[in-house]
């Protein structure tokens, strides 16, 4: 399948720091860029979605400006079709050497039904995340994989429970076979989940009155999602100090914006 005409804009939006012209190259060079290879629990939404939220959407806030966010996350994407579609090609024709790739999928890779999608968990979804790690180290790029964000899920005796199955085993064995850094967001995702609770939890996620989406995030809980990304991005020492801010700051909901859709 061919990219979207929005997909190309975003990359090529992407690509506007580098696109300088020879004097400015040197500077250019300076300001890295982290880019996010994912599904919609992270992806950029716009206006006619509002309030969805993705938590790439959010991660900008806890980054300092010389650190750009560059977020090719798609709706509806697993490591595969991600993958199959080119998008990680055109992440990689704009990566440059110092640059960061982070990588989240599972949350359509455990679709049994859908053979564009699907992976079994230790063997084509490692194979496919290797193309990532690959691609991006061909590139002087630092890859870095992140288990997913759990759904919003509880049993009867109010326990979040997990919902990824051996998606999270898996990328934490291929992270220690590859020597790569893990962020591990599936159970800081289901610890804060449970800390929060049943109730709690419906005012992060896509709780509104005509919907009841437990695997999609409203502004706050796309924030709070972001605010682990960051986390563990300085405790895994990707991530300088001087390069992230706000960690134990409020961060008002007003700061999220969704822009007008892209005309297709």
């Amino acid at each position: 399948m061919s990219l979207t005409r929005r997909q190309v804009t975003v990359a090529a939006l992407a690509a506007v720091p580098v696109a300088l012209s020879a004097t400015g190259t040197a500077q250019a060079r300076e300001q890295r860029t982290l880019y996010i290879a994912g599904d919609s629990t992270a992806a950029q939404k716009y206006s006619d979605a509002a309030p969805e939220t993705g938590w790439g959407m959010a991660l900008p806030f806890f980054l300092h400006k010389d650190l750009q966010v560059a977020n090719h996350a798609v709706n509806g994407r697993s490591s595969k079709s991600f993958v199959d579609e080119g998008r990680l090609d055109a992440i990689l024709g704009l990566i440059r050497p110092g640059d960061l790739l982070v990588v989240q999928f599972a949350h359509n890779d455990e679709k049994t039904a859908d053979p564009t999608r699907y992976t079994e968990p230790w063997t084509t979804y490692q194979d496919y995340l290797r193309l990532y790690l690959d691609g991006a180290r061909a590139r002087g790029a630092r890859p870095v994989l992140a288990t997913s964000v759990e759904r919003r899920k509880f049993d009867a005796s109010g326990n979040a429970v997990p919902t990824h199955g051996d998606y999270p085993a898996a990328m934490r064995a291929l992270a220690t076979e590859e020597r790569v850094a893990l962020l591990d967001i599936q159970p800081l995702s289901l610890a804060l989940w449970q800390k929060l609770g049943v109730e709690e939890t419906k005012r992060y996620f896509n709780w509104t009155a005509t919907e009841q989406d437990n695997t999609h995030f409203n502004p706050p809980g796309a924030i709070a999602v972001a605010r682990l990304v960051a986390g563990e991005l300085l405790r895994h020492r990707v991530l300088a100090p001087r390069d992230v801010c706000r960690l134990d700051a409020e961060i008002p909901e007003s700061w999220i914006t969704w822009p007008s859709p892209a005309t297709v």
